[in-house]
């Protein structure tokens, strides 16, 4: 008898809509390769999660964004109730939620991220922390949602009070020119390096999400040296958190400076520790380009599913 696996989708995030793209597309994807699937809605909930997923499923395929579902919340109700699941555990999953939190042990590893530093939003009021041009993110938020370049010449409010809805504090960088990269990390393997080029403005939640807003070049056409050190990266980073599964890290590759034969700087900026599976993801694209189909890699995700109690 084929293995029943539950596909947790949807959420009560900002990123609920990617969710059920990511989700109805795995469901498919799991049943083409012969699981029973049962297709579940996440709200707030719990006591209907607990009854949807009685009696157990053999796994949970956990397609859920942002906050509450790839926090390590969910996770946690999956330990209680002894249910393996695919992507990270429930330490891993907050670490790599909180930027900051991230960005300390992953620096401990020896991965290079751009320093930035935690402000009041009341501060950015009264003033600006650093020389423009630097980014302000949200501290727990995915899918770049909330994020923003604040540029010389831009007569904007730093941050919307009218519409920032992510917490009292801000996490500040200095901006990082030059390119966008991504690498996904399957097990013990890091798969490939992704340049990400968007027609207009930089890889926001729109681009990200929105079919022709921006170009995947992969491999990126970078060289072997930066190429290596973003597949050692995005590897030390999925380690050092204790990530399990598949995520993928993100970077600024600033090579618009390369002298005397040098590879330029290359700055990790966050992990995901449960990428968009949607047909404009990144991770089923870098796993097709090594000839893993979507299929093969939703079936992996479920066969390596775990507890981590």
């Amino acid at each position: 008898m084929s293995k029943h696996v539950a596909v947790l989708m949807g959420g009560v995030s900002a990123e609920r809509e990617v969710s059920l793209v990511s989700g109805k597309a795995c469901a498919k994807a799991l049943g083409e390769a012969g699981y029973q699937v049962t297709e579940i809605d996440v709200g707030r909930d719990v006591g209907a999660l607990v009854a949807a997923l009685t009696p157990a499923p053999d796994a949970v395929f956990n397609a859920l964004h942002g906050r509450w579902g790839e926090d390590g919340c969910v996770q946690g109700l999956l330990e209680l109730m002894h249910i393996p699941y695919t992507h990270s555990g429930v330490m891993a999953s907050a670490m790599a939620m909180d930027k900051v939190t991230a960005k300390r042990v992953v620096a401990a590893a020896g991965v290079t991220s751009p320093q930035g530093l935690v402000v009041h939003r009341a501060e950015l009021r009264e003033r600006e922390p650093i020389a423009r041009p630097y980014v302000i993110k949200p501290i727990n938020e995915g899918s770049s949602v909330g994020v923003r370049i604040v540029r010389e010449g831009d007569n904007r409010p730093v941050v919307d009070d009218a519409a920032w809805g992510f917490g009292e504090e801000v996490l500040i960088e200095p901006f990082i020119p030059g390119r966008e990269l991504t690498v996904s990390v399957m097990g013990d393997r890091a798969l490939a390096v992704t340049d990400i080029q968007a027609k207009s403005g930089f890889y926001d939640y729109e681009a990200k999400y929105t079919d022709g807003r921006a170009i995947h070049v992969i491999p990126a056409e970078i060289g072997p040296k930066a190429t290596q050190a973003a597949l050692d990266a995005a590897l030390a980073a999925h380690q050092a958190l204790g990530c399990r599964g598949v995520s993928r890290s993100d970077f600024r590759y600033d090579d618009t400076q390369i002298e005397n034969g040098g590879m330029g700087e290359l700055y990790w900026l966050e992990v995901n520790t449960q990428p968009g599976m949607t047909p404009l993801s990144l991770v089923p694209e870098q796993a097709a380009h090594l000839g893993i189909s979507f299929p093969e890699i939703c079936a992996w995700m479920v066969e390596n599913a775990a507890c981590d109690s």
